[in-house]
């Protein structure tokens, strides 16, 4: 009896053939390499990132046409250097320790949520919860952001060249925020530490919020930051800091809570 020739068969999910193996998809060269997303689900494009940067050794990785996808480019921890080309999701890139990556379209809400070390370059806009709870390296979003960017924010640098929305900087703890363009109410409502710049107007200040004294070193953080993006000359910021009037706001008896805000 003539054999007859089958198609290889996977799993209901599309993600691993009968016998165990997975499909790959990538053209690789050297410690390059790039793949399709178009037709691919979230769990395949991570789990294609994953093999290339952990199996594979390679340094360098381009998706093409994310697709806005969701929690895309979450989770790795260690150097390289990642291009989505095209607009991620809610969650992208979030929980991320060490790559360089680099968006070339829009974001959804929470893009390089906790965040340890590495950067995440953004070309266009982001939405809400950029950056939350950041604890280091550099987001640098070159169009606007929507409200709470950097929300419990514990480290890093947050540059965003246009607008921000309100609530900016909420419950600050640590690291900077450099804001281009104008800010929604509420700026810095609730830090604790921390620095924000803002070359724009600040519709108004958030509960212990307050000017801060300009220093040379942050002139020089604001032209290092600037000069290592390629972001042109930098404009002239305001500065805010917290008032430290809430550091034992707990020990507080409620009418004193009311005359210190």
């Amino acid at each position: 009896m003539e054999a007859v020739a089958h198609e290889p068969r996977f799993d209901p999910r599309g993600l691993v053939e009968l016998d165990g193996t997975v499909p790959r998809i990538s053209e690789i060269d050297g410690e390059r390499a790039t793949f399709d997303a178009r037709e691919l689900t979230t769990r395949r494009i991570n789990l294609e990132l994953r093999w290339l940067l952990y199996e594979e050794g390679v340094r360098e990785v381009t998706v093409r046409n994310p697709g806005a996808r969701h929690s895309l480019g979450v989770g790795i921890l260690r150097r390289c250097k990642i291009t989505f080309d095209g607009s991620l999701g809610y969650f992208g890139c979030g929980l991320i320790d060490g790559p360089e990556i680099q968006i070339n379209g829009r974001v959804g809400w929470s893009v390089a949520e906790n965040m340890m070390s590495g950067v995440v370059v953004v070309e266009s806009n982001a939405g809400s919860l950029a950056g939350a709870a950041l604890r280091g390296g550099d987001l640098v979003v070159k169009g606007q952001v929507g409200a709470r960017t950097g929300i419990d924010q514990k480290g890093g640098t947050i540059i965003v060249l246009g607008d921000a929305d309100s609530m900016t900087g909420f419950m600050m703890q640590r690291g900077r925020q450099i804001i281009c363009g104008n800010v929604g109410a509420g700026l810095g409502d609730s830090m604790y530490d921390g620095v924000i710049y803002v070359a724009g107007k600040v519709r108004s200040l958030g509960i212990d919020c307050v000017p801060g004294e300009w220093t040379d070193a942050d002139s020089e953080l604001i032209e290092r930051k600037f000069s290592i993006y390629e972001l042109g000359t930098p404009p002239r910021f305001e500065k805010f800091v917290c008032g430290k009037k809430l550091y034992n706001y707990d020990l507080l008896e409620p009418a004193e809570r009311k005359l210190v805000l």
